[in-house]
């Protein structure tokens, strides 16, 4: 899509909400809804990215804008559906999969993960079982049901980041932490990653790999942006 617009502002809406217009016309989301921002900061950065745009808009260049459209057409409507979503990678979560072998990976899995693991425990009051191998276990329903609601506690515009950061690490233990300021970005992605990078040490860097990598880890700085922006 080529660039329509010449000028881009943020301006103050009655309710407290902040609006990007694009030559005077507020801004709205893809599916047409209005784009109410929560923070000027957030507002800003979503009009930077708007105003950079050269003759031809690229979409992959507007992370920000990425996430306040996902929070307005996708997180708000649906809500009970994301929180369920994000909620349910505490059944299968990351951290409670122990490696069978060999000793190395499992002592560097068992010295990183425990900390953060024993954290959510309590923290959320529950308990969290931890399996070695890839056989499924089965959380206490009431870990599942503490998951839940912390998830739940969480407002429609960091649950985008909180999603963004379980899907990458495949860890809600890992996700939580980083939405409460406890881990980084990089923190909690090279944690989610000690069996890539024990493997990468043993037989080498594969280069498709390595991009995919790059560019998740690229989407979880954004998120921490997004959340930073938030938190403001």
């Amino acid at each position: 899509m080529k660039r329509f617009y010449k000028s881009v502002a943020v301006t103050d809406a009655d309710d407290g909400a902040f609006l990007v217009t694009l030559d005077g016309r507020n801004l709205s989301s893809p599916a047409k809804r209005p784009l109410r921002l929560p923070t000027r900061g957030v507002a800003e950065a979503v009009a930077e990215e708007w105003e950079t745009q050269k003759e031809e808009i690229d979409p992959s260049s507007m992370a920000m804008m990425s996430f306040a459209a996902t929070v307005t057409d996708r997180v708000t409507p649906q809500r009970e559906h994301v929180v369920d979503e994000i909620a349910g990678f505490g059944g299968s979560d990351l951290l409670c999969f122990l490696a069978e072998g060999p000793d190395e990976l499992v002592g560097r899995q068992v010295s990183q993960w425990t900390p953060w693991r024993e954290r959510a425990e309590k923290r959320l009051a529950m308990r969290l079982a931890v399996t070695a191998g890839v056989m499924p276990v089965r959380q206490p329903p009431e870990a599942l049901a503490a998951f839940r609601a912390a998830v739940d506690a969480v407002d429609d515009w960091r649950l985008a980041p909180l999603h963004t950061a379980t899907s990458i690490t495949g860890s809600l233990v890992l996700a939580l932490a980083f939405l409460d300021g406890a881990l980084a970005a990089l923190e909690a992605f090279d944690l989610s990653q000690i069996d890539e990078a024990f493997q990468v040490e043993k037989w080498g860097q594969d280069r498709e790999a390595e991009l995919r990598r790059r560019n998740l880890l690229a989407e979880m700085k954004a998120a921490e942006r997004f959340k930073m922006l938030l938190d403001a």
